[in-house]
């Protein structure tokens, strides 16, 4: 006879393992799972990360008979609560074993949590900022995951259903083949662009990055996304952590910047090559020996897909050609890197002139993630 389940607020380093390696087991025989850096995890709950100034988080671990069998963060974002004029507690990073029981308690954890914090609704999967992995995946199980979104089991979602969860938002991930030519409609698109209204794509240095196009291209994030689902912008603090962290580790040629007459940015896109296969080959571990399978990886020989992590265009730019600008410069060098075929991000269902830029290169819709709501008892 299976023990109780028992609930654990993360307070020690063996709990912290057993939050981080909890997903060894639920994954153990899963080619699509793409583990996370176990650096990133630990870095999230570190007091120097700067989204703790205006979050409150919590961690919690499932235990049966000893043993890690789910995990799960409530987060309480007063900057987005106060903008968007809720009282949501959010949860995260959500794992747990095919058992009810244990997803419930993990649920119910953060839902006490959240009304001991005068919170009225649970909402998820969602991280801190919009740039952390949120939704829970729906369809398409059998499409391995990416270093940047969610994978779970498909009974995931109906564990959240059985519990009285609903549907808030869904995100869908546009999945391209990369032409061996620019489709003349972009070409034209961005000629016009450069020539009559007077843009141009350049590629920033690491230290152009840190000394001011770092700060002008988070501020054209902020403005972008400010009214986007759940969003609140970035601190100065979080644009430095982001910039430090994983600026680095992206190919300058594969993130072109568009700029005005002005030279003011009007547009960014952030791609990279993929790191999946790297990934789980490291098992999202860089010592003792990953550093050199993502050197390989970033340097030598990339993976045969591009990811395509974020695209912004400023809202008095929008319909100029910016986003032909994009492609005109990025399907070539996509092809002189070998790359076959590229993925976005999660994307908002609803967001229809997001989606449609896509049209000329039939695209595929992908990997629909879901973000769930619950209104908590009082």
């Amino acid at each position: 006879m299976m023990g109780k389940v028992t609930i654990a607020r993360v307070s020690s380093k063996q709990q912290m393992y057993d939050f981080i390696h909890v997903v060894d087991n639920i994954y153990r025989d899963c080619p699509q799972y793409v583990p996370e850096f176990e650096s990133s995890i630990r870095e999230l709950f570190n007091r120097t990360n700067s989204g703790l100034e205006f979050s409150d988080i919590q961690t919690f671990v499932a235990y049966r008979d000893g043993v890690a069998v789910g995990r799960i963060v409530g987060i309480i974002n007063r900057r987005a609560n106060k903008k968007w004029k809720a009282k949501n507690v959010r949860f995260s990073m959500i794992e747990f074993i095919d058992d009810l029981e244990v997803s419930k308690a993990l649920l119910k954890a953060v839902m006490t949590w959240g009304a001991e914090n005068d919170m009225d609704a649970i909402i998820g999967p969602m991280g801190i900022t919009d740039f952390d992995k949120e939704g829970m995946l729906v369809e398409d199980f059998d499409l391995t995951g990416s270093i940047n979104t969610v994978y779970n089991p498909d009974y995931y979602p109906r564990h959240l259903e059985a519990l009285g969860f609903v549907k808030e938002v869904d995100w869908l991930q546009v999945r391209i083949s990369i032409p061996e030519e620019v489709p003349a409609r972009y070409a034209r698109v961005a000629q016009y662009a450069r020539e009559q209204i007077g843009l141009r794509v350049v590629k920033v240095t690491n230290k152009q990055i840190k000394e001011s196009y770092g700060k002008k291209i988070f501020d054209l994030l902020n403005l972008c996304y400010s009214n986007i689902f759940g969003f609140s912008e970035l601190s100065p603090q979080q644009v430095d952590e982001f910039v430090d962290r994983y600026i680095n580790l992206i190919d300058k040629k594969l993130m072109p910047v568009v700029v005005n007459d002005k030279n003011d940015v009007v547009g960014v896109a952030v791609t990279m090559g993929s790191l999946t296969k790297v990934m789980q080959k490291t098992k999202g571990r860089l010592f003792p020996f990953g550093w050199f399978h993502f050197l390989r990886t970033l340097k030598w020989k990339p993976e045969d897909n591009a990811e395509m992590l974020l695209v912004a265009v400023h809202p008095e730019y929008q319909g100029l050609g910016v986003n032909a600008l994009f492609f005109d410069d990025l399907i070539p060098i996509y092809n002189r890197y070998g790359f076959k075929w590229a993925e976005t991000g999660p994307q908002l269902e609803d967001n229809v002139r997001e989606l449609s830029q896509w049209k000329p290169l039939h695209p595929s819709f992908v990997k629909r993630r879901r973000c769930y709501k619950k209104k908590l008892e009082n």
